[in-house]
C-alpha cells in the first residue's frame, strides 16, 4: 500500500463542497489531513492517501476533474 502527500488548492466557489469526503467514497483511498487553511475565499489543504497507487493517481485526477489544483508534496531526506 502507497502512502503519498499532496497539497490542495480549493478555488472559492469550491470551498463549501464535501470534496474530500466524495473522493474517499468514489476511489478506493483513505485521506488523512495533515494540515489545512480555509476560509470563505480561499483554502488548501495538506493531505495524504493511502492506498494502491493506481488508484491514488486516479483520485488525484478526480480532484483536478472537479476543479481543484493538486501538487505533490516532495520531502527532502537525508540520510
Amino acid at each position: 500500500m502507497a502512502k503519498l502527500r499532496f497539497h490542495i488548492r480549493f478555488p472559492e466557489e469550491k470551498i463549501p463542497e464535501p470534496i474530500i469526503y466524495q473522493i474517499g467514497h468514489e476511489y478506493k483511498v483513505v485521506t488523512s489531513i495533515g494540515r489545512a487553511d480555509v476560509r470563505e475565499t480561499t483554502g488548501w489543504m495538506d493531505i495524504e492517501f493511502s492506498g494502491e497507487t493506481d488508484e491514488i493517481e486516479r483520485a488525484i485526477d478526480g480532484l483536478r476533474d472537479k476543479g481543484l489544483v493538486v501538487d505533490p508534496i516532495e520531502l527532502n531526506v537525508v540520510e
